[in-house]
């Protein structure tokens, strides 16, 4: 009889896993795992204890219900260094839990990451007395919706582990550095301090819910098995999955809003890893990393580099109001937020159209789908695509014969209306750089640019090398406010070059967009990318009438 399949923390299934079910402290049946992670055996339906053991892996108990119409998923966490924050954005003074799995004793220190990567204090020294007692255990089933609840098992509320970190007084994105003792594994993960209260003139975001729609830890991500774990555990991506198997690239959004299952924050994340010794001005090694976090420090750097003080705050930030944009002059975008809350866009294009807010969007596709905050730790994404279309446009589910400009447009509005941009498919996975468009612009002065001149050919993003517009790109619609002017456009393949934007408000509102992924890793490297966003940057802090106290902050844990 089937009583489950067995898999690891990316839902890959295990063979020759041995488990032993015992009942009444008897065993009942000792049996391996097949090739498809299949567990096989003659037992009655009832209630279980079983031991999993296989080498590479934590062993565990798991007690279970056998029920031949619900085969049980039994999930394995191999051996490695990984770890965590929750919550993963604080205020200054706040305190998150730290959340480490390893199998040696690890040392633990706080980074603070701007124009200097910053040592701020050792965390300490962490082991337990028992076997591997400080090696982490995932629940079984689908714990991609719920976190996978470490620091629980064998804790029993023990005032010994103290795996506490406090928010330093400075706003900024810190890092945990972990490392093992033995091995020299090396781990990071990263930490959204915001202020106590408002410091500086300009708020930057931190595009959170980004980092968690590329987190397929535990076997799901908005891209990968987005609506559910199947029932059976991968064996070939590029067979198994309907990412891979199906025909057309956004088959995995072909379900209905509801039956996308939440994904949760508290699980490790391995796109957001920063190297031991990376620097701001290295280049951003890696596929994942040059969308999240290590891209966005590259902005954070240059800020502190040219002179501009900012506080940093996460998305979840904004959507619950800890963000008060009214204390703040300009807020800037930067690299991927590509996943809003309904809240999260209407308190910005509110402060922006009706209270003379100032915004910059330096990134691409942005804002392009509706995410539901369930809770704190947890959001459904709205990714439902009705057919083909743009990168990520649709077809109006209601009325076929109307075109949507994003995802975001089906649930709300284009998000061109706010950024006076919105992504497309064409130049999708291309980078090049820039032409001016409309050299006269303001923006473009001291940068001795003239129409037709190229800029933006220095690039940090390994990922897709070429130049400043790249990786995905917005271009203007019909939905941009009028008196968009495009300064700029990208000399990608097929026109489809970002647009480089600006549009300003009758209450004195105004926003400048790049509409480009790839922009924000050329501001430390191109001296016009540099001088344009200083040029915007300066203006809109000196146009601004609002004002908030940018007094700088001493260090402290």
């Amino acid at each position: 009889m089937l009583i489950g399949f067995v898999s690891d923390e990316r839902y890959v299934a295990l063979a020759d896993v041995l488990l032993e079910f015992q009942q009444d402290g008897k065993t009942s049946a000792i049996v391996r795992s097949t090739p498809r992670g299949a567990v096989e055996a003659d037992l009655s339906p009832g209630e279980y204890v079983v031991t999993l053991v296989k080498q590479g892996y934590g062993s565990k108990h798991s007690r279970i219900i056998v029920d031949p119409q619900r085969p049980w998923q039994f999930r394995l966490l191999s051996d490695g260094l990984l770890g965590y924050v929750w919550p993963r954005w604080v205020k200054s003074g706040e305190r998150s839990e730290f959340f480490v799995h390893a199998t040696e004793p690890y040392r633990l220190s706080l980074w603070r990451y701007g124009w200097k990567r910053e040592f701020v204090k050792l965390l300490g020294w962490f082991d337990e007395h028992g076997p591997r007692a400080v090696m982490q255990i995932t629940p079984d089933g689908d714990y991609t919706q719920t976190g996978v609840d470490w620091n629980r098992v064998g804790y029993v509320d023990n005032p010994h582990h103290t795996n506490f970190v406090i928010g330093p007084e400075r706003s900024g994105l810190y890092y945990v550095h972990a490392k093992g003792e033995h091995t020299g594994t090396f781990f990071s993960f990263p930490w959204v301090v915001a202020p106590a209260r408002a410091t500086a003139p300009i708020a930057v975001l931190a595009s959170t819910n980004t980092w968690l729609a590329y987190n397929n830890f535990g076997g799901r991500s908005n891209y990968i098995n987005a609506h559910q774990l199947p029932d059976r555990p991968t064996i070939n991506a590029r067979q198994d999955l309907i990412r891979y198997t199906q025909a057309g690239s956004f088959n995995v959004w072909g379900f209905a809003d509801n039956e996308y299952l939440p994904l949760s924050f508290e699980r490790p994340e391995l796109g957001n890893i920063v190297g031991e010794v990376e620097e701001v001005t290295d280049p951003i090694a890696g596929r994942m990393t040059c969308g999240m976090a290590p891209a966005e420090w590259r902005l954070l750097g240059w800020l502190e580099r040219e002179g501009f003080a900012y506080d940093y705050y996460a998305e979840s930030q904004l959507h619950s109001g800890v963000l008060d944009l009214d204390q703040y002059r300009v807020l800037i975008l930067s690299v991927h937020p590509e996943y809003w809350s309904r809240e999260m866009y209407l308190r910005v294009k509110d402060w922006v159209w009706n209270r003379g807010g100032k915004l910059i969007y330096l990134g691409g596709n942005g804002l392009n789908c509706e995410v539901e905050f369930i809770d704190d730790s947890r959001l459904r994404f709205k990714t439902y695509l009705a057919g083909p279309g743009g990168a990520l446009g649709m077809f109006d589910p209601g009325n076929p014969e109307v075109y949507l400009d994003s995802r975001m447009a089906r649930t709300l509005e284009s998000e061109a209306n706010l950024l006076g941009v919105v992504c497309t498919d064409t130049g999708i996975m291309t980078a090049a750089p820039y032409r001016v468009v409309c050299p006269d612009h303001w923006c473009f002065a001291g940068t001795g640019l003239r129409a037709g001149d190229i800029f933006g050919e220095k690039n940090q993003q390994e990922r897709v090398s070429g130049g400043a517009s790249g990786h995905e790109t917005d271009k203007i619609s019909p939905h941009s406010p009028p008196g968009t002017v495009v300064l700029a456009k990208g000399m990608n393949c097929d026109e489809g070059g970002a647009e480089m934007v600006h549009y300003e408000t009758a209450t004195g509102g105004a926003v400048s967009s790049v509409g480009s992924i790839t922009y924000v890793p050329c501001l430390l490297v191109d001296d016009a990318i540099s001088r344009i966003t200083s040029n915007v940057l300066t203006r809109f802090l000196a146009e601004s009438a609002s004002c908030a106290p940018s007094s700088p902050q001493s260090e402290s844990v």
